[in-house]
């Protein structure tokens, strides 16, 4: 049985998750950050595209003020093995997904895993994440990482944190191309809930 899977998304109010020249921090406002953290240790895993990793260098702990949390297994999806051996994530309590041979970066552990098309797949990614001892998975990014596991239904539940601005077009977006042929092609998904936090919005659904 694969992990069950979360895609977390924290964008504008049109669905961008950065500017165009990458700016993202912060987005969403304070509460909404608590709640992405209650999240992350809620999941034994935390998963990322290497994009993500060379943009933002993010550490992907569970942090939350006045108690120890039981860090979830950090899972980077890096294709080339781009990661730097100096990144936050490159420790011994992450696991590298790649489609290359293996090599060392930092005291990560590297995995090579099936990828038909040169990337991991999101089947292959999740056995992998299974092997690690992982029963659920919060995916934080990036839009492509986001719109592969989607495109494979893989994805059970959103958790979508809206902040009240737009940035347009030229904004990178939540999700990227889902090559849908029709509009009964695309992931459907039932609202559970919609409640503010501070000034943002956030929004949970399960899939159909």
């Amino acid at each position: 049985m694969r992990p069950s899977v979360t895609l977390k998304l924290a964008t504008s109010l049109d669905g961008r998750i950065s500017t165009a020249s990458g700016e993202s921090k912060w987005i969403t406002g304070e509460a909404a950050r608590l709640q992405g953290h209650r999240l992350r240790a809620a999941h034994d895993a935390i998963l990322v595209g290497v994009e993500t990793v060379l943009a933002d260098d993010p550490e992907l702990t569970a942090r939350l003020p006045g108690r120890p949390v039981d860090q979830p297994l950090r899972v980077v999806l890096d294709s080339r093995l781009r990661t730097p051996p100096t990144a936050k994530i490159a420790r011994a309590d992450s696991l590298i997904l790649t489609a290359a041979e293996p090599a060392a970066i930092g005291a990560a552990r590297i995995e090579r895993v099936d990828a038909p098309d040169g990337r991991p797949s999101p089947e292959a990614a999740l056995q992998a994440i299974r092997r690690a001892g992982a029963g659920s998975v919060l995916i934080e990014g990036g839009g492509q990482v986001a719109a592969s596991f989607l495109r494979a239904g893989l994805v059970d539940r959103l958790e979508w944190f809206r902040a009240p601005i737009l940035l347009g077009g030229e904004g990178r977006p939540c999700v990227g191309a889902l090559a849908l042929a029709k509009l009964a092609d695309a992931p459907k998904f039932r609202r559970l809930s919609a409640e503010p936090l501070g000034d943002d919005l956030w929004e949970r659904y399960e899939r159909i």
